[in-house]
């Protein structure tokens, strides 16, 4: 099996070297940036199979699109730049046989803090390995899903997802996922929601309900302070997202 990582950055320099350093048995990584203005250029730059290119940055979905057109071989598996490839994924990888129909694999994550692995999260597996030919991805509120035309696997090993960037970036972001999920909270049918979104729409559960589950259902009480770490994160997003759904409402 022919395959090309597909990395995007912007400002990874706290995370892009311990990604690139588990992908050296790639021949090319593709690596899009949107701009940075910290080190991540070098840096990618210091892996002789890496390629960096430069892309303006309009929205997720288009960017991996065009990162997923610069591979050269068949299959593609798309990374962020805080993801950590462990030796027994690797393996698998590379042990993974090509069946007829069978165009995309699932891969499962290990949420870390500061590098250390919880017990558990609320990132679900995510289908990072795929035939470039059968698959594109569509926007779905702040994210972007993976369109597959056949039938799609699961492999075992996991990926560790493994942040290293300041809070300040993290709670950033949550506003701008935020945004793009009222828009499509409030836009799309609701009757099509799943039980998840519908609890969001109702403003204040969501925050609450998210930080027991996380902490008491997941088992992240007993991970430590990365643990309490992880939980008023995953609650601080929905009380941003309460936020801005309550914004829109006062403002009719």
């Amino acid at each position: 099996m022919d395959i090309t990582p597909v990395i995007l950055t912007y400002n990874e320099a706290p995370n892009i070297g311990r990604c690139l350093e588990r992908l050296r048995w790639a021949k090319r990584v593709v690596v899009v940036d949107s701009g940075s203005t910290d080190e991540t250029e070098d840096i990618v730059k210091s892996y002789s199979n890496a390629v960096f290119v430069t892309r303006l940055f309009d929205n997720h979905t288009n960017q991996w699109n065009y990162g997923v057109e610069q591979a050269s071989t068949p299959w593609v598996l798309s990374l962020d730049a805080d993801y950590v490839l462990q030796d027994e994924l690797v393996a698998e990888i590379g042990s993974v046989e090509e069946e007829p129909g069978l165009v995309a694999y699932y891969i499962p994550f290990r949420y870390c803090i500061f590098g250390r692995p919880l017990r558990g999260s609320l990132y679900p597996p995510r289908a990072a390995l795929f035939r470039k030919e059968q698959c594109m991805y569509v926007a779905d509120g702040h994210t972007q899903l993976l369109q597959i035309r056949g039938k799609a696997g699961k492999l075992r090993s996991c990926i560790d997802h493994d942040d290293r960037k300041p809070l300040s970036r993290w709670l950033s972001s949550q506003d701008k996922y935020a945004i793009l999920e009222t828009e499509k909270l409030l836009s799309a049918d609701g009757s099509k929601f799943g039980i998840q979104d519908k609890i969001r729409k109702k403003l204040i559960y969501a925050p609450l309900l998210v930080f027991v589950y996380t902490l008491i259902v997941k088992g992240l009480i007993l991970s430590g302070w990365q643990g309490w770490y992880y939980s008023f994160q995953r609650m601080l997003a929905e009380i941003i997202l309460s936020l801005r759904l309550l914004e829109r409402k006062l403002l009719q």
